[in-house]
């Protein structure tokens, strides 16, 4: 029986990952309908929305390979290969996300939404449906209602509905209508805000190739390279802080005090009016279990699991929903009935962990990298890594750069950790009760020892001791300090009586 699967997209940035889902229903031949609250954003001369770069990285990437689209968004892409950590003296500091050869790439958001609208047209069992807002919908029927920019309604059926419409999801509401039905929203204390670096005689301001980070502890400033040779700065801080800055020149005092290197590259009145174009944004984590209804809804992306921006996962995890759907559609002979339940016991545990992850990365980004304890470790991890690739894997390196679930991870993660630190707690343990044992054992060698040591210090301070030998000498250089003595000869005074000469054995 042809099936027809509605996605519902609603005034959010996941419409990347409608799209791509539109693209993984289409290929299995199911008669897809995309609708978005929006104007067509391939049309719209102002585009709304969030503009904080995507970094693209492994697991966005298998699920844009699945449908044909990796070379084409790579192409767009500009490959960072490490943080680059700035100091507030100007210094900077790389460090690598993982082996020479592995990157994520930064993307523009809106680039990469036209690109997955424009592709999932192409296929002609793909609908796009813009101006169109879901007032709401029957999990029991698939009824859903829409109501137009001109204030006419639609009401289309469907026999599955696939929610992809954001943090603040109209399809999820059904949803909390329901019981047992879980449900959270944390909005983090800080904030963020966008500023732009232009270029600088037609080139980038700074090492393209590199995530730029200034952590200052409890706040920090990032900026991701765009193909115009621009850079999009992104501070993030508390709200009471950007609360504090009321005028132009407060901010650009703030930068002297924490971003002294970026003002001379951002400009001072590019600041002072960037600063002020735009309150601070808010961030907002969501978790939410089951991710079904029956054979009939299923929500993915920010819908199922917002998360704050701090692993550059979000879209990853998003895209990474659809090809898991997919798999599970291949596995289960494309039955929604043992497919759902499936996705919810599947998807549920990693999208809780890659928010929680999001959480402390932020940490780490602003104030752990700063830490020598921190690089020591990192240090650490990647030598360990490297001579034992299938047993030692850095957490980022299994988050960004493989497809092992995000909550295996994170267990694996805190494994190592355990194993890491008991080694290297016992490797100093060892060594001092090496030492002891060693001094120990060989006591009568080391008092041995210690006579030919103080004989040669004693020597080292005779060869080398100032010594002021007594000479009569008239002083040339200064004739007034000569005097002439009662029987007739000149005797000088103290000044120039003794004559420092070193001793050389």
């Amino acid at each position: 029986m042809e099936t027809e699967t509605k996605i519902t997209l609603k005034n959010q940035p996941d419409v990347v990952v409608g799209a791509l889902n539109a693209c993984f229903f289409a290929k299995r031949g199911f008669n897809v309908h995309v609708f978005e609250s929006r104007e067509d954003i391939r049309k719209a001369k102002i585009v709304k929305g969030r503009s904080i770069n995507l970094a693209l990285s492994h697991r966005g990437r298998q699920a844009l390979k699945h449908v044909g689209m990796e070379d084409k968004i790579i192409s767009k892409g500009i490959p960072m290969h490490a943080r680059m950590i700035h100091s507030l003296s100007g210094k900077q500091s790389p460090i690598p996300y993982g082996r020479k050869g592995q990157y994520i790439l930064s993307v523009d958001r809106a680039n990469l939404n036209k690109e997955l609208l424009s592709e999932a047209e192409t296929y002609p069992n793909t609908t796009l449906n813009f101006e169109h807002k879901l007032q709401d919908w029957s999990a029991d029927t698939g009824l859903m209602t829409f109501s137009r920019s001109d204030g006419s309604k639609d009401q289309i059926h469907a026999d599955l509905i696939v929610g992809c419409d954001g943090a603040f999801s109209a399809t999820r509401k059904q949803f909390l209508r329901r019981s047992r039905f879980n449900y959270s929203q944390t909005y983090i204390p800080h904030g963020y805000m966008e500023l732009t670096m232009p270029p600088v005689n037609g080139e980038f301001a700074m090492k393209p190739n590199y995530l730029h980070i200034w952590p200052r502890n409890t706040f920090m400033m990032i900026a991701l390279p765009n193909l115009d040779k621009t850079f999009t700065c992104t501070l993030f801080m508390p709200f009471e802080d950007f609360e504090k800055i009321t005028t132009g020149d407060e901010v650009i005092q703030f930068f002297q005090s924490y971003f002294p290197d970026t003002i001379p590259l951002i400009g001072v009145e590019a600041l002072k009016k960037d600063y002020f174009r735009l309150p601070a944004q808010a961030m907002v984590s969501v978790k939410c279990s089951p991710y079904h209804i029956g054979d009939k809804c299923v929500l993915m992306g920010d819908a199922a699991h917002a998360v704050v921006p701090f692993y550059g996962q979000g879209m990853n995890a998003g895209f990474e929903d659809c090809i898991v759907f997919d798999e599970l559609m291949e596995q289960f002979n494309e039955d929604f009935c043992a497919v759902l339940p499936e996705y919810t016991r599947v998807r549920v545990p990693d999208d809780h962990a890659i928010a929680d992850l999001a959480m402390y990365n932020y940490v780490e980004m602003r104030a752990h990298v700063n830490s020598k304890w921190f690089l020591f470790r990192k240090y650490v991890d990647n030598v360990l890594h490297f001579f034992l690739p299938k047993t030692i894997i850095p957490l980022y390196t299994m988050v960004t750069f493989t497809r092992i679930p995000y909550h295996h991870a994170v267990e694996r993660w805190h494994w190592q950790n355990k194993v890491i630190n008991y080694g290297l707690l016992l490797s100093a343990v060892g060594a001092v009760l090496g030492g002891s044992y060693l001094l120990t054992k060989h006591s009568q060698q080391v008092n041995n020892l210690a006579v030919p040591a103080e004989k040669m210090w004693t020597r080292l301070k005779r060869k080398h001791r100032p010594v002021y030998s007594r000479t009569i000498q008239t002083c040339s250089v200064a004739p007034e300090c000569n005097e002439n003595s009662s029987g007739g000869e000149k005797r000088p005074i103290h000044k120039c009586a003794y004559i420092l000469s070193w001793l050389t054995g």
